[in-house]
């Protein structure tokens, strides 16, 4: 008796461990709150007086109106803010000689906790003559202003704005102002280790989030659709909590003998994207926590009656893309540019004979985000602008890209689309939380059904 109450508790043990393991922790909305703001502060101290001497800039001006908000402005937004409010102006100043910055906010009351009020609208009604004041006071060399043509995320200044901080400045400060975009870009792309520690749990609630969507828990062969699984998906970010930054999509491929099939039931499965067992189905996801963002894409293949495992030569073209995710990352190094990266993963990839894309892209504040463009889905060659950026340390990445294998068991090319968020230390990639490199099951067939 005893020995079958100490087996019932420890199954239910095992149990509520399993379901703690399948459900990571997110924040209440206050506590997120909270780790927002400590963060916000810890990068203004620590991050971006670096930044500023790497840009060579001793002022950066940000303005934005309320909901028309410049992408890096909102970043220095508190937590309890979800829009700038009439007209926002901000100052960030790092004299000759300082380590830390001096946070400026031309406003009625302080922006947060960093930035300190600096206008008093019953001595100086004028907003704009009060900015003004701020800069010539501390008389900077070079007044960065959020304007670029390469990167949307640095262009954020209206042209509004821009002309009236033009025509309020003196003549001058006019000839000292200069494009913001590699001080925008570097503020974007450069994680702390705080925030590093995060991704990698972000990593583990979305794989997670993903492995529960394409399972037999949501999917049933031959009725369940790819669009009921994306609205699954929708639904699930929303009771973790979460957000997401785009729609998930859920694709499927499927045997050139099965796609072509002649009975009226076989074309409306094509149509209509019914999931069927044989099928290989693909999934591009991402959510949205503590400001960040991940991007993933995975595979999972339903498995037909007489099967225990997925197919060998499915498993093998994921092979083929895992290798690709290789090259592409030996190729990370410090100082080379996006476009260099694509280049020399390409020439390995025709030495190895593999056919295949690489559209990698910076992940950060943003889902596809500032920082070095590594290819693009439809340009395999060089991209102007955003590839000539330099790749630095300390950023973040979705290693994304496709190989294309011939499968002689479904009779035709099939693509394995993959993508995972990583991590560049300066010296080498690390994925968030590992990779896929088994295509999923489903049903998820026990271990010991196999014997």
């Amino acid at each position: 008796m005893m020995r079958k109450i100490y087996l019932l508790v420890t199954l239910l043990v095992l149990v509520q461990l399993d379901l703690l393991a399948q459900h990571p922790a997110v924040l209440s909305q206050r506590a997120q709150a909270d780790v927002v703001e400590q963060r916000l502060e810890e990068r203004i101290e620590y991050l971006l007086p670096e930044l500023m001497d790497r840009a060579g800039v001793d002022m950066w001006v940000l303005i934005s109106r309320e909901y028309n908000e410049d992408p890096v402005i909102r970043t220095f937004l508190p937590a309890t803010w979800f829009a700038a409010r009439r007209r926002t102006m901000l100052v960030i100043h790092k004299a000759d000689n300082q380590d830390k910055v001096e946070a400026i906010a031309v406003a009625r009351y302080d922006v947060g906790k960093a930035f300190k009020k600096a206008w008093d609208p019953e001595v100086e009604p004028d907003q704009w003559k009060a900015l003004s004041k701020v800069i010539e006071e501390r008389n900077p060399k070079a007044i960065a202003v959020n304007f670029s043509d390469t990167y949307g995320h640095a262009d954020g200044i209206s042209v509004t704005d821009f002309e009236l901080l033009k025509s309020n400045l003196s003549k001058e400060l006019n000839q000292r102002i200069v494009s913001g975009e590699k001080l925008a870009v570097g503020w974007l792309e450069t994680r702390t280790p705080s925030e590093m520690a995060t991704y990698r749990h972000m990593q583990t609630i979305a794989n997670q989030i993903i492995a529960e969507g394409l399972s037999e828990d949501v999917i049933t062969p031959g009725v369940t659709t790819t669009e009921d699984v994306v609205w699954w998906y929708r639904e699930r970010i929303k009771e973790r909590k979460l957000d997401t930054w785009f729609q998930p999509t859920v694709d499927l491929q499927r045997s050139e003998k099965s796609s072509s099939s002649n009975s009226k039931q076989g074309k409306m499965d094509v149509k209509e994207n019914v999931i069927q067992p044989g099928d290989l189905l693909h999934i591009d996801f991402g959510i949205t926590y503590l400001r960040l963002n991940t991007d993933t894409q995975q595979l999972a293949y339903v498995l037909k009656q007489d099967e225990m495992e997925v197919p060998a030569f499915l498993q093998a073209g994921l092979k083929v893309g895992n290798r690709l995710q290789d090259i592409l990352t030996s190729q990370f190094v410090s100082g080379r540019t996006g476009n260099e990266i694509l280049k020399e993963t390409r020439a390995e990839m025709a030495k190895e004979n593999i056919k295949g894309s690489i559209y990698s892209h910076p992940l950060g504040y943003h889902g596809h985000a500032s920082g070095p463009t590594i290819g693009m889905w439809d340009n395999q060659g060089d991209t102007k602008g955003a590839g000539d950026y330099p790749l630095y340390p300390n950023t973040a990445y979705a290693i994304e890209l496709s190989a294309t294998v011939h499968v002689e068991e479904w009779g035709k090319d099939v693509v394995f689309q993959l993508e995972e968020g990583a991590y560049f230390d300066g010296e080498k990639v690390i994925y968030f939380d590992g990779r896929q490199k088994e295509i999923m099951a489903i049903p998820r067939v026990r271990a010991y059904l196999k014997k």
